[in-house]
């Protein structure tokens, strides 16, 4: 019998109901699929269901990625490697729908290592993903809210997300002590071009590094009291953080990339 391993943040899904909503979510008859994490395969099975025309799992675990290969065969295709380790876009000639039940404790620095590496022709049509309650909720979170911080900037700069549901922990073996939720996440068409995401990141950081303090401070780190922008932007420095919208943000790492080009 295999065990999860709480170093890798194993949970696994075995609630039957659940596998199905995560699978209709989209379809995916005849199309390719990556799953991240598929752990003892019951996700993997229900996918399987929906004859899609190739899946591609990514698992770390060394005893899961065996009894994998030895349980599906040629039905899938094991890649046993560390997701951060990854490079997604050189896996597969199609666009890719992703399912993942992600490790909790490196769910937000996969989507993280995701978003900031994407490139103007998106790799994957969409992604359907579960996360901590908690952290699915920065995510979808609003501006002017108490959860919008730098992962809902960062996640909704390219991306359009939907909550499809909660999911309580009896779903899973062994049960953690949180609600997960499944989100999708979709391309889209329109964004602001920012040339170096990692600008993004580093704005982002500096702003919501002391979210309840006022704007001034990391303005002036980062534009050095520079009035032009202020204007430009319609920003109050006595705002916190949370009250500039996404697209504020967007447009700040624009134009501190045009003050350092």
């Amino acid at each position: 019998m295999i065990k999860a391993k709480k170093s890798l943040g194993q949970n696994f899904l075995i609630d039957n109901n659940i596998l199905k909503k995560i699978t209709n979510a989209v379809n995916i008859n005849d199309k390719t699929i990556l799953e991240i994490g598929p752990g003892t395969g019951n996700l993997t099975r229900s996918i399987l269901e929906k004859k899609p025309k190739k899946l591609i799992v990514i698992e770390k675990d060394n005893k899961l990625a065996e009894y994998l290969k030895d349980n599906f065969n040629n039905q899938i295709q094991v890649i046993n490697e560390d997701i951060l380790s990854v490079d997604e876009t050189l896996l597969f000639k199609d666009k890719v729908i992703v399912f993942g039940n992600l490790p909790y404790n490196i769910s937000t620095e996969i989507l993280n290592k995701w978003i900031l590496n994407l490139k103007e022709d998106f790799w994957f049509d969409c992604l359907i993903l579960m996360f901590q309650k908690e952290v699915a909720n920065r995510i979808i979170a609003k501006f002017n809210t108490p959860n919008y911080g730098r992962l809902s900037i960062i996640c909704n700069w390219k991306l359009n997300i939907e909550k499809i549901c909660d999911i309580k922990p009896n779903a899973f073996l062994p049960k953690p002590k949180i609600d997960s939720s499944l989100l999708i996440f979709y391309p889209k068409k329109n964004f602001l071009k920012i040339k170096d995401p990692s600008n993004l990141s580093k704005i982002t950081k500096i702003f919501f590094n002391q979210r309840r303090k006022m704007l001034k401070k990391p303005f002036n780190q980062l534009f050095n009291g520079d009035k032009r922008v202020l204007d430009k932007l319609k920003i109050n420095l006595n705002m916190r953080p949370q009250n500039l919208n996404l697209e504020t943000y967007y447009k700040l790492a624009i134009e501190y990339e045009n003050l350092r080009s």
